[in-house]
């Protein structure tokens, strides 16, 4: 647990690829959801934010 945020605090590539990877599955999720409407609402900006995320620190160290 400690090394997953030492790679956050150091912008190594890994653990802020699972950041972004989880954020585009939530979206995804949230996108496919039928009950409740501010997650349907939020779906698309949360599934963007986790793809320009995943684009940026795809270009981190690892």
């Amino acid at each position: 647990m400690t090394k997953f945020f030492s790679g956050l605090m150091r912008l190594r590539r890994g653990p802020w690829e699972m950041v972004a990877t989880i954020l585009i599955a939530v979206g995804v999720f949230m996108l496919m959801q039928p009950f409740v409407l501010w997650a349907f609402t939020y779906s698309f900006i949360v599934t963007l934010i986790g793809t320009v995320m995943f684009i940026i620190v795809s270009h981190f160290p690892e």
